[in-house]
């Protein structure tokens, strides 16, 4: 099958009903699109992995279902196993091998997608504009922000991609700010950053 980033989104819409994990796919999304630019890989690809990686999590947000149902309906409708094997590989209970670039770069920009997002939407102005590294890796050390992100995720995943964690946050954040109208953080522009 072709990769086709419409027929993806509608399978996203299809299962997926919470606004705020459609933002996050979309956070995922623009993350890897950006990565697969970097390396000079397929950004369709890429961008649908991100899309897609928690499609099925709304229905089905127990380890013994997440993501190996979306899996299963990804196997149905013909997707490739790379990118079934991608989105199997960001849940580390699976035990799924991150074999490739594809898997290394989804779950190091799942968990730090997320976390991004939650420290724009703190800032006075909600907009990804006002986010630098400096203001992210402050939060990182505050345990009680944004409890649900594996601060150890984001670590490991910056280290298994073989980058730098404070290069690794910068390219996300530029990523974000990329799809700042569709994850609705343009904000008010700040005219600096700040922590």
């Amino acid at each position: 099958m072709s990769l086709d980033r419409e027929a993806a989104w509608e399978l996203l819409n299809e299962y997926t009903k919470n606004p705020n994990l459609i933002k996050h796919a979309l956070a995922v999304e623009a993350a890897m699109r950006a990565y697969a630019r970097k390396y000079g890989e397929d950004e369709e690809k890429w961008g649908i992995v991100g899309l897609l990686h928690d499609f099925d999590y709304d229905r089905w947000p127990s380890p013994e279902d997440h993501p190996t149902r979306g899996a299963e309906i990804l196997r149905q409708r013909g997707y490739p196993e790379d990118v079934i094997h991608a989105i199997l590989s960001h849940a580390d209970y699976l035990g799924v091998p991150r074999d490739h670039l594809m898997d290394k770069c989804l779950y190091a920009c799942d968990e730090l997608s997320g976390f991004i997002t939650a420290v724009a939407l703190v800032r006075p102005t909600k907009s990804i504009y006002d986010v630098d590294v400096r203001a992210v890796k402050k939060k990182l050390k505050d345990k009680a922000f944004a409890k649900g992100v594996n601060r150890e995720d984001v670590r490991r995943g910056a280290e298994e991609l073989g980058v730098d964690l404070d290069e690794h946050i910068g390219f996300v954040i530029e990523a974000l700010k990329g799809a700042a109208r569709e994850l609705g953080l343009e904000g008010t522009q700040a005219s600096g950053t700040g922590s």
